[in-house]
């Protein structure tokens, strides 16, 4: 365990207790001048500092949308690729392929489709979703994120649910039908209830790197137009290595990561309260 606990002390808890004693300086990351200054970092982005507010507001209705459709989405093509279909594994492969690529690389090749790729199919089709200047509004810019991180993450979680839906023991289905058990009931009442692991991991994973989304936001929007798909990462990223801000942004990194930390600590508790210990 030594090589692995040294790099994670190197690049996880060194970082960590660096930045929270930042948080509590003037530093803006190049001078080796460090005054410290308290609480005053953390004073200011509640009460001084609107876009923040505004960037944390943009993630928690981007993380409930992206969320909820990447689970549903992975969930039912789980499902359906669970049955004996032919060539599943190949749609397997296709489905978790997105995931593969990088995020970075993932909003080039999207903000090429938007723009280029949807005009070209507009004008050919005068169909008015590809009409739309996608990454121009800050409507059209959030639900451009939306639509490429439900298509990235939609792979993921499916294989996830795969594993899940596999383990569970044949005898309960072929029982529920025996007995004249309905679809929907199977689900609500067997399925649902032995998955529930699956489901804890899944939201978890979702809700973690919905929150944190930085690279495809980056990539993608750039935070506008007018800083209106700036997510909490790419403002942290901003104050600290655009604006020079270095105790503030480390201010908000702490900020955030004690949130984030509280609602994915809320959502473990509440789904591992529902799950069925076989």
């Amino acid at each position: 365990m030594g090589p692995a606990l040294l790099v994670y002390i190197g690049i996880i808890l060194i970082p960590f207790f660096l930045s929270f004693y930042y948080s509590l300086t003037d530093w803006n990351g190049i001078s080796r001048q460090i005054n410290f200054v308290g609480f005053e970092n953390f004073i200011r982005i509640f009460t001084n500092d609107p876009q923040f507010s505004t960037s944390f507001w943009f993630s928690t209705k981007l993380s409930i949308i992206v969320v909820v459709l990447t689970n549903i989405l992975g969930f039912t093509f789980a499902y359906l690729l669970v049955q004996p279909l032919k060539l599943r594994n190949l749609w397997r492969t296709i489905f978790f392929l997105p995931n593969v690529l990088g995020g970075l690389i993932l909003g080039f090749i999207w903000q090429f489709v938007f723009r280029q790729g949807f005009a070209a199919i507009g004008e050919l089709t005068n169909i008015p979703f590809f009409q739309l200047y996608w990454l121009s509004t800050p409507n059209t810019a959030f639900w451009g994120i939306v639509i490429v991180s439900v298509w990235q993450g939609v792979g993921y979680v499916m294989i996830i649910y795969i594993a899940g839906l596999i383990n569970i023991p044949k005898d309960y289905i072929e029982a529920a039908r025996v007995d004249g058990a309905s679809g929907m009931y199977m689900l609500k009442r067997i399925i649902f209830p032995l998955i529930m692991p699956a489901i804890t991991v899944c939201l978890f994973w979702s809700i973690n790197m919905t929150y944190k989304i930085f690279d495809l936001n980056y990539s993608l929007t750039g935070g506008g137009p007018y800083k209106s798909s700036e997510s909490v990462a790419l403002n942290i990223y901003f104050e600290a290595y655009q604006n020079f801000n270095y105790g503030i942004g480390s201010a908000k990194a702490i900020v955030f990561l004690l949130i984030v930390a509280i609602i994915t600590g809320i959502q473990v508790y509440m789904t591992k309260k529902k799950e069925v210990r076989m």
